[in-house]
């Protein structure tokens, strides 16, 4: 069409409007319907199936309040031509619009097999250049050899963030919301776990990952009652269920 944008154009406008969209905590839902264009025009457009057409950025500027044609950076056009998104099939997000989810994490959860018990860990989340999305890794765990790593995954449609393991089509998955006070990313693992004998059983736990802090000395390991930080990381596990971060049909604390 005569009035399309020129292609890397259209993905400097995708990366400036997810960018936004991220920012200010709007979906594309609510876009679409102020702009006034349909969902699936919208979609396919931020990911890069079809071009902008003139129409839709002015449109999109209007309901943004921002100029998305003057205001572009040149860094920010020459991310979006240099293919700065992930696959579509974890998202299709730009690695500014998730950029806030790259660090160190210190990453807690139950323990299967021991009552009270809890486990404590490394998570750091960066950029895979490479690959271009976003890459996770465990590290300082006490059971080292089921240390896992893999992609992010951030689909706009949920909003949820998917840290997923494929291992020769076995699947690990943590799946965990957007983080409310104080940075955490709360939610629930799913997993495999060893049953009788060499049988492994699906299982599924409280996860939560919190931002580190410079200057403090996280406790790392399988930690017990009346350990240093137990109580403390104790009270951050709990708290999921109990704030409704997830949800365990049936089963009582």
């Amino acid at each position: 069409m005569q009035d399309e944008l020129q292609e890397d154009r259209s993905r400097a406008v995708a990366l400036t409007v997810r960018e936004e969209l991220a920012r200010r905590r709007l979906s594309r839902q609510w876009l679409a319907d102020s702009a006034r264009i349909s969902l699936s025009t919208l979609e396919k457009a931020l990911s890069g199936r079809r071009p902008f057409t003139l129409a839709t950025v002015v449109r999109i500027e209007e309901a943004l309040e921002t100029n998305l044609r003057g205001a572009l950076s040149n860094g920010a056009a020459a991310a979006a031509a240099a293919g700065g998104f992930a696959p579509e099939e974890m998202g299709a997000y730009a690695r500014p619009a998730v950029r806030w989810l790259e660090g160190e994490y210190l990453t807690l959860r139950p323990s299967f097999k021991e009552s009270g018990a809890l486990y404590s860990y490394r998570t750091l989340i960066e950029w895979d250049e490479a690959r271009s999305h976003l890459a996770f890794s465990e590290t300082d765990r006490v059971d080292a050899d089921f240390q896992q790593k893999g992609f992010v995954s951030f689909p706009h449609l949920s909003g949820q963030i998917y840290l997923v393991t494929n291992w020769m089509g076995q699947f690990r998955v943590a799946i965990l919301n957007r983080p409310m006070s104080g940075g955490a990313l709360n939610g629930v693992l799913a997993t495999l776990v060893s049953g009788q004998g060499a049988q492994l059983i699906p299982a599924a736990t409280p996860l939560t990952l919190i931002p580190a802090k410079a200057g403090t000395e996280p406790a790392y390991g399988l930690l017990h009652p009346g350990d240093r930080c137990w109580e403390e990381y104790r009270d951050c596990v709990d708290r999921i269920a109990k704030q409704g971060y997830v949800l365990f049909p049936g089963v009582t604390g």
